[in-house]
């Protein structure tokens, strides 16, 4: 009896100490593989010989390479805007009217550290139990499920203030005969 009480006690210390020793940052994932990412792999655009060496920039540690993907700027030049302005920092007279109305209720200068420091804690404050931390079980569902949107109640909201939603499928959950 006395041998199982310590071999008890020696246990619950051992577990104490592994979750102590886990990271700063929690994962609520846990998505562990051993197996190459293949979303690491990035296409580069196919090299191309300049018109004059001469003309070719200095290298700068940490700087791009004209063949590095951009996808901000493939993105705007799908989209049928200038690549060019997004380098210039600057807002031009046609997005005047769209920031303004965006920003019309206050705009917080710091809001993505806010935002980062807020989802640190609430991740701390959720990061499981200890056996589901010892064992790397998924908790990140369980825990953003307070913060999650019922597509079909706030469909209902829009629809019953008389907001138009012509797209919106229909609740499976309801059957209609």
């Amino acid at each position: 009896m006395r041998g199982t009480f310590g071999k008890t006690v020696l246990a619950i210390a051992g577990l104490a100490v592994l979750v102590a020793c886990e990271s700063d940052q929690p994962e609520l994932m846990n998505i562990k593989s051993d197996t190459p990412d293949e979303f690491r792999i990035l296409p580069t655009k196919p090299l191309e010989a300049p018109e004059d060496y001469a003309a070719l920039p200095e290298p700068t540690p940490g700087g791009t390479n004209l063949v590095d993907p951009n996808p901000r700027a493939d993105a705007v030049a799908a989209l049928g805007g200038n690549p060019d302005r997004l380098d210039r920092g600057q807002i031009f007279a046609g997005e005047q009217a769209l920031i303004s109305h965006a920003g019309r209720y206050g705009v917080s200068a710091n809001i993505r550290e806010t935002l980062a420091e807020e989802d640190l804690a609430w991740r701390r404050d959720n990061n499981g139990r200890i056996l589901e931390r010892l064992f790397n079980v998924n908790v990140y569902y369980s825990s953003y499920k307070p913060m999650s949107l019922d597509q079909h109640v706030e469909l209902d909201r829009l629809r019953s203030a008389g907001v138009w939603t012509p797209s919106a499928p229909p609740d499976p959950q309801i059957k209609v005969e």
